[in-house]
């Protein structure tokens, strides 16, 4: 489960931003979760719940996320196009020579302070 090892380093992160803006608690955390980043949602917002009971400035923070969604494009024809319903091949001119634009990462997107 690599979640909680996303988790634990998003916590580091976290609190050395808090620390070099003088944050004392912090009351939600959003995330930009790409499509294919192969996190899966659910076990990560578990993880975050479980760890954040661990630290008094996260205690209680809401985990957000908004789902970046995946896009290819193609080398070929230069559409792009959802990779999910899509696939590798676009759909566009059938080509193979495509590769993934956009919705691996895993961004951190904002920090809401209380």
């Amino acid at each position: 489960m690599h979640e909680l090892g996303i988790v634990f380093h998003m916590i580091d992160l976290l609190e050395r931003v808090a620390d070099e803006n003088q944050v004392q608690k912090i009351a939600s955390v959003t995330l930009e979760l790409g499509e294919v980043s192969g996190v899966v949602p659910r076990e990560l917002t578990s993880c975050w719940d479980w760890a954040v009971k661990k630290t008094a400035r996260m205690s209680g923070a809401r985990l957000v996320l908004e789902t970046i969604p995946a896009v290819t494009q193609c080398g070929d024809c230069r559409e792009t196009y959802p990779t999910v319903p899509q696939g590798r091949i676009c759909p566009y001119c059938g080509s193979e020579n495509t590769w993934l634009a956009r919705g691996n990462e895993i961004e951190l997107k904002e920090i809401e302070a209380c």
